[in-house]
């Protein structure tokens, strides 16, 4: 889905979110959340194949993509949280299929733990769900962001590409990687980029894992095995974590699985999400 089919517009507690939806309403609903620095663009292809089926809710977080982005923003995981739940409430969507990516995953898991949203099935892939989380580059920016703000457009252009590209295995086509890139680019663009890493709080996902013994709706945990940013044994972990949770292991795929292989994480959310016992 590009930027231009986000036709809604809600109003959240953190900004404007741009949303929309793919598939003939009144179907099965499923809600996508990408991660970071991600946005809803990742998950085009799979929204495609899911749509005949589902009616697809697709939506750019606050601080990402083509939603609102301002200085002083909340785009935490906390924040992030809360405008979910405020979401689905303004869709009236009770008790949804939600997939969530990277990000998306916490944010996901702190508004059912923490906000009562509740969701007929979860599919998590690759999340940030378990400490130690984020990379030394990570770490980094976090801790000096208001230097990094700084660099010279040039300069936080092949940063951020670096960055971006490196959560794929096999590598992105340049035109995916351009548009993932480009909402981090100029004004508002590069500000926001380093303020959500600024924001980035492992305390967030502190708050919850060890809560996830208590989710009890049906869980399928998806990772790449080829994953540079969070290992597989971390789906090995959440999966032994959440009762009744299965790993579907990707092959081939790194972070980014919806980019490395679309059809194969297609597949195993099509069958997941189908019959979710």
């Amino acid at each position: 889905m590009s930027e231009g089919q986000l036709t809604g517009t809600f109003r959240s507690s953190s900004g404007d979110v741009r949303w929309g939806t793919l598939g003939q309403p009144g179907r099965d609903p499923v809600v996508l959340l990408h991660g970071t620095p991600f946005s809803s663009y990742v998950w085009r292809a799979v929204a495609r194949s899911l749509a005949p089926r589902h009616q697809v809710f697709l939506w750019d977080m606050p601080g990402y993509g083509a939603s609102e982005k301002f200085a002083g923003q909340d785009v935490s995981l906390a924040a992030q949280g809360r405008v979910f739940t405020e979401l689905l409430d303004h869709w009236g969507l009770e008790d949804p299929l939600v997939v969530a990516h990277d990000f998306g995953g916490a944010v996901s898991l702190r508004a059912h733990l923490l906000h009562g949203a509740r969701y007929r099935a979860l599919a998590l892939v690759d999340p940030v769900a378990l400490a130690p989380w984020g990379s030394p580059f990570f770490r980094l920016v976090g801790a000096h962001s208001e230097v990094f703000e700084q660099l010279p457009p040039a300069l936080h252009h092949a940063l951020v590409r670096e960055y971006v590209g490196s959560a794929s295995s096999p590598g992105l086509h340049p035109a995916v990687l351009d548009r993932l890139v480009g909402p981090w680019l100029g004004d508002p663009g590069q500000a926001a980029f380093y303020r959500q890493i600024a924001q980035a709080d492992q305390r967030h996902t502190d708050e919850v894992q060890d809560r996830y013994g208590e989710i009890r709706v049906p869980t399928l945990v998806c990772w790449g095995e080829d994953d540079a940013w969070i290992p597989v044994t971390k789906g090995q972990e959440l999966a032994a974590r959440i009762p009744g949770a299965r790993l579907e292991r990707i092959a081939g795929a790194g972070h980014l699985v919806q980019e490395d292989a679309p059809a194969e994480l297609t597949a195993a959310l099509l069958g997941f999400l189908q019959d979710p016992r």
